[in-house]
């Protein structure tokens, strides 16, 4: 007799509960479903980035998309907006005009996060840029933004350069040989001590690509195809004999393999990025 009761109240709790359920509106949901209101920003980023690249492009900090190791700010709208506009003409639409769209779709990030402040490191370096997997980039600095060639390429672009040439190298690997030619002259994170001329003269481009051979192969790409033919003979010339030799070995390799791998010849992409840059001022950054 108890297990009778039990049972039929049981299954009158288990009535009441569905009867609970259906008196809710199925729509009441904890998450939003409804279309998403959309401001001109926005939806000119569907146009711009979402639809014809597949990048969402975040230009509120998200903290989930955040290194919580750094005190940082959002970016403001309206460098937000601006830099958005010179991202797709001073990276995205080179590569589309280099090695085509497909390219490009394929292999470009497929998330950009702006950070309107510098990362600080404890060594006294500042991030500038960073690339996870070869899925998301994010740039810091966003509030400082100035419309001068040479700073944007040395705080965004040749981040941004340096990046894509990380994403290109984990996806087909360059020539071993490369690893070897600087392998004793590698310092880590040390590399914040040096100097330009004293990188240069070891054969190295910049202080950081003395950090390691993954770094050194990526910095002569993007130092190469952000700077003039004058800045890039200004280098060779204060590295001397032995440290232009060396840049200029490692270099080779580093043309062959945008050449034979991915079909592009670095000479012409310079000649773009050079093009580009100093046409900034064309840009209608007010229109969306």
């Amino acid at each position: 007799m108890k297990m009778k009761k039990l049972i039929f109240l049981f299954a009158i709790t288990f009535a009441a509960l569905i009867s609970s359920c259906s008196d809710e509106k199925l729509d009441d949901s904890i998450f939003n479903v409804s279309e998403r209101n959309r401001s001109d920003f926005d939806k000119w980023l569907l146009s711009n980035y979402a639809y014809p690249y597949n990048i969402d492009f975040k230009y509120k900090m998200e903290d989930i998309e955040s290194d919580r190791s750094y005190t940082l700010v959002p970016a403001e709208l309206d460098k937000a907006i601006i830099m958005a506009k010179l991202v797709k003409y001073l990276w995205l639409e080179i590569y589309d005009e280099i090695a085509g769209i497909e390219f490009t779709r394929t292999y470009i990030p497929k998330v950009i996060h702006l950070i309107g402040s510098p990362a600080y490191n404890a060594n006294g370096s500042q991030t500038i840029g960073t690339a996870e997997g070869g899925l998301k980039v994010t740039l810091y600095n966003v509030n400082n933004l100035r419309f001068d060639p040479a700073y944007l390429n040395q705080w965004y672009f040749k981040t941004m350069h340096h990046e894509f040439a990380h994403i290109l190298h984990q996806t087909k690997k360059f020539d071993a040989t490369f690893h070897t030619i600087s392998d004793a002259d590698y310092i880590g994170s040390t590399w914040v001590n040096m100097s330009n001329a004293t990188a240069y003269q070891n054969g190295f481009v910049s202080p950081y690509s003395m950090s390691s051979s993954n770094e050194d192969f990526v910095e002569l790409f993007a130092v190469f195809v952000t700077n003039t033919p004058a800045f890039w003979a200004n280098i060779l010339s204060q590295a001397g004999a032995t440290g232009s030799a060396i840049i200029n070995r490692k270099f080779e390799i580093v043309s062959s393999y945008m050449r034979v791998v991915w079909d592009i010849d670095i000479y012409e992409l310079r000649d773009i990025v050079q093009q580009r840059s100093a046409e900034v001022s064309l840009i209608d950054f007010d229109t969306l």
